[in-house]
């Protein structure tokens, strides 16, 4: 099996969104298959918990208190990530990105398909949180308690997350 090398990107914080000081966002292109209940199995197996299906919203977002992986089923978009000063990055059917607790999203556009799949390592749950200037701090003490996930929801336990996740 090839070996799947994600994007790798680092946020600052930005406009009240903490994002993740040590891990990255990693962007798979084209990694997964674009069937829902494929990419279901793929995730669980790699020791994932796939907890929902639908999109991304359309206001910046974070959640403090857990990673996160959408990996896209069907449709493409245009999303933000890292807050008001982060990078605009094209998703399609197929793509994956795991979102490190803290990282800033918001979807600028999307087809009328537009499926993504939203999973979880075991134990952690979110809070769908905005940005707070004035939360910051707390933000960021949440964040730093957020255990590394042991496997990558992609590639497994010897994916990219479990090289380039190391603080």
């Amino acid at each position: 099996m090839p070996i799947i090398e994600p994007e790798a990107r680092l946020f600052p914080p930005s406009g009240g969104v903490p994002n993740h000081p040590a891990f990255p966002v990693l962007i798979y292109h084209a990694a997964l298959p674009a069937d829902p209940s494929a990419i279901e199995e793929q995730v669980g197996a790699n020791g994932w918990e796939c907890r929902w299906r639908n999109g991304v919203f359309d206001y910046h977002h974070f959640h403090s208190t857990a990673h996160e992986a959408l990996m896209v089923a069907r449709g493409h978009a245009t999303v933000q990530l890292g807050g008001s000063g982060g990078a605009v990055v094209e998703i399609a059917a197929g793509d994956a990105l795991v979102l490190p607790a803290g990282t800033g999203h918001k979807r600028l556009a999307a087809s009328a398909d537009f499926l993504i799949i939203g999973a979880y390592p075991p134990g952690q749950d979110y809070e769908i949180e905005r940005p707070d200037a004035a939360g910051l701090a707390a933000a960021q003490a949440r964040i730093a308690a957020v255990l590394r996930p042991a496997s990558d929801p992609v590639t497994g336990p010897a994916g990219a997350l479990t090289r380039l996740w190391n603080g």
